[in-house]
């Protein structure tokens, strides 16, 4: 009987893998749609040249990387048993995750006052290009700080042992892609302009 149950486990825990990486690649789609629609659009003769990025997207990309830093701890904590750090490790992951967001609208209105608007008559392709690709970012992000929500409330439920990590392990996973995408966006923005 246990062997057919951690047999189901088993098929389980790959299914649910499977369906993540499926999202993962629809989401990785996307992005490369996006990215190559901007590609050709700056062959455009209303393309802005001039336009720089923020340095606080350049923040952001660091609290980023730091919110992966410390959920990759808070991980090692629970395999290890020490639940006090793990705990503290989420609550940072969580804190800087907020703080991501707050520098992505602090950078969007760093832009606004720069004089370059997103949308409207105002707007240009390339502000709107990066508004499009920004926004679809955060979405996403949004769905990774409930992600990071339902870590931590499963961990202080004690849901996670070294025996059993695979909720943890999959939302750390879409995670680290959430930040791997940005990585990915502020140096496609930074070196095709």
């Amino acid at each position: 009987m246990d062997l057919t149950q951690g047999s189901h486990e088993k098929k389980l825990g790959r299914a649910k893998k499977m369906m993540l990486w499926f999202g993962i690649i629809s989401m990785v789609m996307t992005f490369a749609g996006l990215t190559s629609a901007y590609v050709v659009s700056k062959n455009r003769p209303d393309w802005l040249t001039d336009f720089e990025l923020p340095i606080s997207f350049l923040w952001s990309t660091l609290v980023i990387i730091g919110s992966s830093i410390t959920l990759m701890l808070s991980k090692k904590m629970i395999k290890t048993g020490n639940m006090r750090n793990a705990s503290a490790f989420l609550i940072g992951t969580l804190i800087l995750a907020i703080l991501f967001v707050v520098f992505q609208f602090y950078s969007f209105s760093e832009i606004v006052q720069a004089g370059y608007y997103f949308t409207g008559s105002e707007s240009s392709i390339t502000t709107s290009f990066i508004y499009v690709l920004v926004l679809t970012h955060l979405a996403h992000l949004a769905i990774g700080i409930i992600v990071l929500l339902v870590l931590i409330y499963n961990h202080f439920k004690q849901r996670y042992n070294a025996g059993q990590m695979l909720g943890f392990e999959l939302g750390a996973t879409f995670w680290h892609f959430v930040d791997l995408l940005w990585l990915y966006l502020i140096f496609f923005l930074y070196f095709f302009r």
